[in-house]
């Protein structure tokens, strides 16, 4: 009975071991959570043109416009959404799940907004007005938007990601480290493009 007692205490005490070690790694994750970001500046060439049609069907004229503008991303990893079933550890080997990647601050100022005069150019009876460069500004915020999955912003993040947890993860004492991300969920939802097109 004794032994029995003894037995159910040490598998106890073990279970709860390797829980306080999940809880311990949960917590300096989520301590280094504001470390574990990626800033990403894109500059955008703006191309648009107006045109300008009789009744609607015949073309006149076209104007043009060029303009530069800028973008600011902040991407990274939200680790406060670590949890302690997302971590397996056995004895200096540890598995990490880590949340996929998002964007966290994305601001495409207006101020960065850079009308090129000497392209930029307007057709007889047919003006580029502040409508239609807030037209062509907001069609190229969500061409930015909508592209930011192919500029490699997901896999750079992964990797700053992976860097850090593995320094804190070996002053732990881990000396076999696993991370992967879960593929689930969007960089950034996709915005709708179907009122025009951007160059």
């Amino acid at each position: 009975m004794r032994i029995a007692l003894y037995i159910s205490l040490l598998v106890l005490l073990s279970a709860s071991c390797k829980n306080d070690k999940r809880y311990l790694v949960v917590s300096k994750i989520r301590q280094a959570a504001k470390l574990a970001t990626t800033e990403t500046t894109i500059d955008k060439v703006v191309f648009g043109t107006s045109d300008k049609r009789l009744l609607g069907i015949i073309h006149l004229n076209q104007a043009r416009f060029v303009a530069y503008s800028t973008a600011f991303i902040k991407s990274g990893i939200d680790l406060n959404k670590v949890k302690p079933e997302d971590i397996k550890i056995t004895d200096k080997m540890i598995q990490i799940e880590l949340p996929h990647v998002e964007v966290i601050n994305f601001s495409y100022p207006f101020k960065h907004f850079r009308i090129d005069e000497a392209i930029t150019e307007n057709a007889f009876l047919n003006k580029i007005d502040i409508f239609d460069q807030e037209n062509f500004y907001r069609l190229a915020e969500l061409d930015i938007r909508n592209n930011l999955k192919y500029t490699g912003l997901k896999e750079a993040t992964e990797q700053k990601t992976r860097l850090l947890l593995e320094v804190l993860l070996k002053n732990l004492g881990y000396e076999e480290i696993y991370i992967t991300f879960k593929e689930k969920g969007e960089l950034l939802p996709e915005a709708d493009l179907t009122e025009g097109e951007i160059e």
